[in-house]
């Protein structure tokens, strides 16, 4: 038994000798090779590489310690790195890599994509261009992010020790000028966007005082011509560059502020949230040169070396992504989006049952119009029209009634969930963890689901009771049922769960909810960006209103243009849904809860089976509803979570205080519990 068990570790033990044999025989093959040094940094590259993301690391620990057991090996390559480093133009790296291009956002991704099909011609002596031709590959970021920062540092020591001082010291003399130069242009960069309308737009105080980022540029000038003179052998103190640092603090401020302002009451935009994303990105590698330069430790300068090193490297691996621009640039405008998404969100969350009962109620008239829209799709797809115009008018009716119920102060049960999810995803981000969080969010999570089905029965009821009197109405008027046995029984299975694909259709209405949402909150964001209300109250056309009647009119119209357009937008989604199925052959079309109820009651009041089917039928418009709800209320909770940069790091914590919750407390998830009455003081 000893033999059979010691054969498999004699084989690994032989099998991790072999590989470890193979490497160094690699690396030996590299360093007898005569070749440039651009050829030979590309070859160590692709050394690490063949190691993936798996052994990278350990191949860069076997390069360390081969290059310190071989110093002839170390001095080589260190002398031909620094004399390569000596003769590199450094700004374009420094300048590029990691910071986004002036050009506007999508210009910026149509250049990326062009130089990636067509890549530009290299120059000689790029600091650019030689990190392109080392990190060249798609995956290079996935196994360059397993080599820590310590072991760059340890092969970069390995390198400057074996080196000699004057190549050392050369190199050291080339690089703190490239770093002056990069942080007197990039200063000069902050300083012109100053006259940048957008901003100017967002922060009106940029046009009356004089913002920090003048004041940088003014300090960095100073700070550049001073050190240029030292390194030029001018007798002067080192300088103090405490006004300065405050200055980049003071520009960083700056640039949050207006960030914050943008997401907030004055709107953004992708022009915007680029070119508040290409400042940050400024100031963040001012702060990193900076750093280098005033830094006395030379520790500490060259682990911040390898540190700005290994972000250009990363960098490099994404220059021609269209999908990380796009990504980082949106992100503003997404917060934007949801905020706006979120501030609304409150108003849709039942606490108490005041409120759900508020919300039952404006669920229930909106149930009554829902019902009379329902009828007319039925009279309209009765007609005959031809596929485009019977789509036309659907959607029609379904966008100006939801508009209708939106003016009217309704509430369609469907149009929560991507309200209160942005609310949810606001909670987790101001939360953190912890248990008390975890029971915050389970409270929360219960208080949207209630108030979602609060509005759900106040659609289906009104719905099933507007449809019974207008059966029982048509029936005592013209003597006949509303509908006829075909119609009934296209009404009933078409509300079937598997066999009339209306869970299905209910998830792809859900998928639309979470569209219109988005659509919504971005015309909210688009009204603060436009300025709408201001726009409004000075229009020409507006002025025979009066100033009160017209600002009413602004403040409605601004603070609404989303929920209008998102309404609208939404039964448009609707209505074109079966018709692009009938275009591909798909069975595409959708399940809506509280239409599926109207039509239910069409159906049951028309040629009334029994209960048990009215019941059944009932059973399959909640599940619809639960669909519909879950997986709108889901995608937007993604989205919004995403946008605020947020996640929910404790799931199971927050499942087993939302099972405690429903054990203690099963009722409050249908209705809320009464709050709770101090007991009254006795009188002494």
């Amino acid at each position: 038994m000893q033999t059979h068990s010691a054969e498999p570790k004699a084989r690994t033990k032989a099998h991790r000798k072999a590989a470890k044999a193979k490497i160094q025989d690699q690396l030996t093959a590299l360093f007898e090779k005569e070749q440039a040094v651009p050829e030979m940094l590309a070859g160590l590259v692709e050394f690490l590489r063949q190691g993936g993301v798996a052994h990278a690391a350990e191949r860069m620990d076997a390069l360390t310690a081969r290059l310190q057991q071989n110093p002839e090996e170390a001095q080589a390559l260190g002398e031909r790195v620094h004399g390569q480093l000596v003769g590199l133009n450094l700004y374009p790296a420094l300048v590029n890599l990691g910071i986004f291009a002036r050009r506007a956002l999508l210009r910026e991704m149509a250049t990326r994509l062009y130089d990636r099909l067509i890549p530009p011609p290299r120059e000689e002596g790029s600091s650019l261009d030689l990190l392109a031709q080392l990190f060249h590959r798609k995956r290079d970021a996935l196994w360059l992010q397993t080599i820590q920062p310590v072991q760059w540092l340890r092969l970069y020591t390995v390198l400057v020790r074996a080196s000699s001082d004057e190549s050392v010291r050369a190199a050291e003399v080339h690089v703190r000028q490239e770093i002056l130069y990069v942080l007197e242009m990039l200063a000069i960069w902050i300083a012109a966007e100053e006259l940048e309308p957008e901003l100017m737009r967002i922060d009106k105080k940029l046009i009356d005082i004089d913002s920090p980022f003048i004041a940088l540029q003014r300090e960095m000038q100073s700070f550049t011509q001073h050190e240029t003179r030292r390194m030029e052998g001018a007798d002067l103190p080192p300088f103090d560059a405490s006004h300065l640092w405050v200055m980049l603090e003071q520009s960083q401020e700056q640039v949050d502020r207006i960030r914050r302002r943008g997401r907030g009451a004055a709107g953004s935009s992708l022009a915007v949230a680029h070119l508040l994303e290409r400042l940050e990105q400024t100031i963040t590698r001012m702060n990193s040169l900076l750093s280098l330069l005033t830094t006395d430790s030379s520790f500490l300068v060259m682990k911040r070396s390898v540190a700005l090193w290994q972000h250009l490297v990363l960098a490099t691996t994404v220059k021609n992504s269209t999908l990380d621009v796009w990504r980082t640039s949106t992100a503003m405008v997404s917060r934007s989006i949801t905020q706006n998404k979120s501030d609304h969100g409150e108003h849709y969350i039942a606490r108490d049952p005041q409120s759900y009962f508020a919300i039952m109620r404006s669920a229930a008239g909106a149930g009554f119009v829902i019902a009379f829209m329902a009828l007319l799709k039925i009279h309209i797809e009765s007609q005959g029209f031809g596929p485009l115009a019977s789509t036309v008018l659907v959607s029609l009716n379904y966008g100006l009634g939801f508009v209708l119920i939106h003016l009217l102060r309704c509430t369609i049960a469907t149009k929560q969930p991507a309200m209160t999810a942005a609310s949810f995803a606001a909670e987790v981000e101001r939360g953190g963890d912890g248990r008390a969080v975890s029971r915050k969010l389970a409270l929360l999570l219960i208080d949207v689901n209630r108030s979602q089905w609060a509005a759900v029965w106040g659609n289906i009821s009104t719905a099933l009771l507007t449809a019974a009197i207008v059966c029982l109405g048509v029936y005592w008027w013209f003597g006949q049922a509303l509908l006829d046995a075909d119609a009934v029984r296209y009404q009933f299975s078409a509300i079937e769960p598997i066999s009339g694909l209306a869970l299905f259709y209910a998830a792809i209405a859900g998928v639309w909810l979470f569209c219109s949402g988005l659509i919504a909150g971005y015309f909210d964001n688009r009204a603060d960006y436009v300025q709408l209300r201001a726009r409004l109250y000075q229009h020409v056309l507006l002025s025979w209103l009066g100033e009160e009647r017209r600002e009413r009119l602004a403040n409605y119209l601004h603070e609404n243009y989303g929920a209008i357009m998102g309404n609208f937008f939404f039964g448009v989604l609707l209505g074109v849904t079966g018709y692009i199925g009938y275009l591909t052959g798909l069975p595409l079309d959708i399940r809506h809860v509280a239409f599926s109820s109207a039509n239910l009651g069409f159906a049951s009041f028309s040629d009334f089976f029994s209960v048990f089917d009215f019941l059944v039928g009932l059973l399959f418009v909640l599940m619809i509803g639960f669909v519909n709800l879950w997986v709108s209320f889901t995608l937007a909770l993604l989205v919004a979570m995403q946008a605020r940069g947020t996640s929910i790091q404790r799931f199971r914590p927050m499942l087993r205080s939302l099972r405690q919750q429903l054990r203690e407390k099963p009722s409050t998830f249908f209705f809320p519990a009464a709050p709770e009455r101090e007991p009254e003081k006795k009188d002494s």
